[in-house]
């Protein structure tokens, strides 16, 4: 009765059903799709009220054998992918219309949410560097798949460093495995525990300086975002919001956590895990800055906003990074879980602001025919749902109370005060300020003003383009105003999986 093989054996199905099915059925991926999604999103709901479980491959029982491990971390992001998933695919019936090959889109979605399935449920280093690349193959080809002369480039230049990325991990997990004799992530912390009291030898720092560069850039912290800027604006917009929504979330942010909680079980403290706390931080505050400031002479809608994706995952890596330094030196595990607890928090509200936003700018295109900002003005007049759910996003992004991002964002701040680094809450304080300015940009240039003349012959987006936006911005008033149920249910048990390593080594080997 375990679930966790479905996560990664219905949307590998569908993948390989969609186009065979396609020879004589146009619209195999589009029905398909939506109806696979739409199953994985109810399981992953419902993952929250099972408790956490390990499935073992076979029946071989790990380090032995693979494992698939649920717990609160990876019932987090299930969660995240897949209802994510399902409203993109909803979106992409009508969106991706002006595209050919459309089974080919519908199969490479689900081969991208596959890899991004079996990445947070993997109980082994391997098995995790394979669905990794899995999903990041298939977002290469997505990214590209207008084929212009824009999609093209920026699907290469993430291809290249994307591939720089997957060297980096595979350098750490054979590092690893030469120290330690084994891949499973459980066994490997139980190692590292008992043969060197939690320090880390050369080896493992290298190997861990390996994970944080890799899983950084999958992550698009500065200094490894180079890809971002240019693949989030040449996808089509399912597929940024995807990106920026979740897959960076998953293969980036997920992926550090893992490792260096779980695997490394930083909480042991000592120099390496204080140097890998450290660096964490140092990235966040890049990502904070860098990120924000750049969205803010941006005119194109999607580039502002991949650039604001990059500020706003810094504030999350800001909070794991706080939370991780306190355990390293023997800080009050309450400050420590109250970071942790906000960076998770601001990382579950990103998925649901810069999903909307991002399909918010794919229904503003579609219906205008530009992002361009300087074109476009007046769209509250013409597009009055579209500019009602892009501004509930603009509100919470930006911090304003009582949406779901000023609450994530006000617990990463005390949080962070409250360990003691008040120069770099200040920093996170003014910055929170950037992103404002560029949010009332936003509103200012593209949903008030004069109506221009692309947006006076603009209509609103059909019902199924424009209720996958209602419930995201639902989603932005939700996750706040219902902290109680979303905290208690999901947020909470994912902080313990982190903070808990001995946990995650029990619950896997026994």
């Amino acid at each position: 009765m375990n679930p966790l093989p479905l996560y990664v054996a219905i949307p590998l199905g569908a993948a390989f059903l969609i186009p065979l099915l396609g020879l004589w059925w146009k619209k195999s991926g589009e029905t398909l799709a939506s109806l696979f999604t739409l199953i994985l999103a109810i399981m992953a709901v419902l993952q929250v009220s099972r408790p956490a479980a390990v499935y073992h491959m076979g029946g071989w029982a790990p380090p032995v054998g693979i494992a698939l491990v649920s717990d609160g971390l990876s019932t987090l992001l299930l969660i995240a992918i897949n209802v994510v998933g399902f409203l993109c695919i909803i979106f992409s019936i009508k969106y991706m219309q002006r595209y050919t090959g459309l089974n080919k889109y519908y199969s490479l979605f689900m081969l991208m949410v596959a890899g991004m399935n079996g990445v947070v449920v993997s109980g082994d280093l391997f098995n995790l560097y394979v669905f990794l690349e899995v999903a990041s193959i298939a977002s290469y080809a997505l990214v590209a798949f207008g084929v212009g002369a824009e999609e093209l480039e920026a699907g290469f230049k993430y291809l290249i460093l994307g591939s720089v990325a997957s060297v980096m991990l595979l350098f750490g997990i054979g590092t690893v495995y030469a120290v330690t004799g084994t891949l499973n992530m459980a066994d490997v912390a139980r190692e590292i525990a008992m043969r060197f009291g939690g320090e880390m030898n050369p080896a493992l720092l290298l190997a861990g300086a390996f994970f944080l560069m890799g899983f950084g850039l999958k992550a698009a912290l500065v200094p490894f975002h180079a890809w971002l800027p240019d693949a989030h604006p040449s996808a089509p917009a399912p597929i940024s919001a995807m990106l920026s929504g979740v897959v960076i979330k998953s293969l980036g942010i997920y992926a550090i956590c893992r490792v260096f909680f779980n695997v490394y079980g930083i909480a042991a403290g000592g120099a390496g895990a204080v140097i890998f706390a450290n660096a964490m931080i140092a990235f966040a505050l890049l990502s904070i800055i860098v990120g924000g400031i750049l969205a803010i002479g941006q005119w194109d809608y999607k580039r502002l906003l991949a650039y604001s994706s990059i500020g706003q995952i810094g504030y999350v890596m800001l909070g794991i990074g706080v939370g991780a330094r306190v355990l390293a030196t023997g800080g009050q595990l309450s400050i420590a879980g109250l970071a942790i607890l906000g960076g998770l928090f601001h990382m579950f509200n990103h998925v649901a602001f810069k999903s909307l936003l991002f399909l918010s700018s794919g229904a503003i295109q579609h219906a205008t025919g530009t992002r361009d900002m300087k074109q476009l003005g007046g769209l509250r007049e013409k597009m009055p749902v579209t500019a009602f759910t892009t501004n509930m996003a603009a509100l919470s992004i930006a911090g304003v109370p009582p949406f779901s991002g000023f609450w994530s964002k006000l617990v990463i701040l005390v949080a962070t005060i409250k360990a003691g680094h008040t120069a770099v809450a200040v920093v996170a304080i003014v910055f929170a300020f950037v992103t404002l300015v560029y949010c009332i940009k936003v509103q200012r240039e593209i949903l008030y003003g004069t109506v221009s003349k692309l947006v006076e012959k603009a209509r609103e987006v059909p019902a199924l383009m424009y209720v996958p936006l209602i419930l995201l911005a639902i989603a932005c008033v939700g996750f706040g105003l219902l902290y109680p149920v979303v905290g208690v249910y999901i947020l909470e048990p994912a902080r313990d999986a982190l903070m808990n390593g001995a946990e995650y080594i029990q619950l896997v080997l026994g």
